[in-house]
């Protein structure tokens, strides 16, 4: 029961339920990204080249059932050919970029957050008679002993 117990209070713990919630966010995001690739980012791309489809790019390997060629990945999938997709893996690579960016973008945000603000008032200055360091609201010289509401 003690097990079950240390659990629950690492379970219930604000880092874990923190970091479950940004791992959901996080697929959840993936998911977002890969449409924005897949749907937004490449046909206009494939359409500047030539009406190339990016996920139908492909190199069979070894002919399946059915002999080529394929129009497309999924008839070569469909025929049981052994395929090289390098489409689908530019795909994942832009996908990997943006992700990448917006938690650049992220990170920098909350790096930002995180600085320091102005640096401290200074509390010494220096004396103008022999240079010795005083405090700031100091009315006479502690080395020098010179009166400093003249200077």
């Amino acid at each position: 029961m003690g097990m079950l117990k240390e659990f629950r209070e690492f379970a219930i713990k604000g880092n874990v339920v923190d970091m479950a919630v940004g791992i959901i966010i996080g697929a959840a995001f993936g998911t977002i990204v890969k449409s924005l690739v897949a749907d937004i980012i490449m046909p206009p791309i494939g359409l500047i080249l030539g009406n190339v489809d990016f996920s139908n790019l492909f190199l069979v390997m070894k002919e399946g059932a059915t002999p080529g060629p394929f129009a497309t990945l999924a008839d070569a999938q469909k025929a049981g050919a052994v395929s090289l997709n390098y489409g689908m893996f530019l795909n994942t690579i832009i996908s990997f970029l943006i992700v990448a960016f917006a938690m650049f973008l992220v990170i920098r945000s909350v790096n930002k957050l995180k600085r320091e603000g102005p640096p401290p008032e200074p509390s010494n200055r220096d004396c103008p008679y022999c240079l010795s360091s005083i405090p700031i609201k100091a009315k006479r010289c502690g080395h020098c002993t010179s009166d400093l509401s003249k200077a």
